[in-house]
């Protein structure tokens, strides 16, 4: 396993601070803020390059269930409601985390029903440079045009477009569940805390989050 380029998210509560203060204990409640009946879990065609897919949104309900959290909500925007535990189990969740986005990759194939629904895609250099970028614009664009989300391995720190900060030094587990302007910005379900559930954040900010790790894309 591609530790040194895709690193070991050991996602502690010092690495789940963010605007508003810190969480200090498991989130169990769910919340869908911007989310959609489950009867409408197709993406929709917006104009100027946009569309945003419905999420199910969920909350972790532990500070180290961010993997299968974000790809259970991934998941959900294509209709389907599974177990974060049974997922967890697959991934070799532990308490220190789920170990890279090739652990991700494998069941989000299985549960989608095709084995090369997803791949998995690393940035290895610790900023993202403008190819990188502009392939991790492409590959959102595409897997949400084809009604699916991108789970992405973050770490560090990064502002939204309303200028609040989201950080995760310890390493993080989000869906890309959207975009607008052609990809220039994207829409972000996060499951650590329902308070700050969705935002957007630009891609270029994406890229350099993600930078050192990878993303589960189709």
């Amino acid at each position: 396993m591609r530790t040194d380029l895709i690193r070991k998210t050991a996602l502690t509560a010092a690495g789940l601070a963010f605007t508003g203060g810190a969480i200090v204990g498991p989130i169990t409640a769910a919340y869908a803020a911007e989310a959609k009946p489950a009867s409408q879990t197709q993406s929709d065609r917006k104009p100027s390059g946009e569309r945003q897919l419905g999420v199910r949104y969920e909350a972790q309900p532990n500070f180290y269930y961010c993997g299968p959290a974000a790809a259970r909500n991934a998941l959900s925007v294509q209709g389907k409601d599974i177990s974060v535990d049974a997922m967890a189990k697959e991934m070799g969740t532990t308490e220190a985390g789920t170990n890279s986005i090739n652990d991700i990759t494998p069941v989000l194939n299985k549960e989608t029903g095709k084995n090369d629904a997803y791949r998995s895609v690393e940035i290895s250099t610790p900023d993202a440079d403008a190819k990188q970028t502009d392939k991790l614009r492409a590959d959102i664009v595409r897997t949400v045009d084809d009604g699916r989300a991108v789970v992405a391995n973050i770490a560090g720190t990064s502002t939204d477009t309303d200028g609040a900060i989201h950080s995760y030094e310890g390493g993080h587990y989000i869906s890309v569940v959207g975009y607008r302007d052609g990809g220039e910005t994207v829409k972000i379900a996060d499951s650590a805390n329902p308070n700050t559930a969705s935002y957007e954040v630009t891609v270029e900010h994406l890229a350099d989050w993600i930078a050192t790790r990878g993303y589960a894309t189709s």
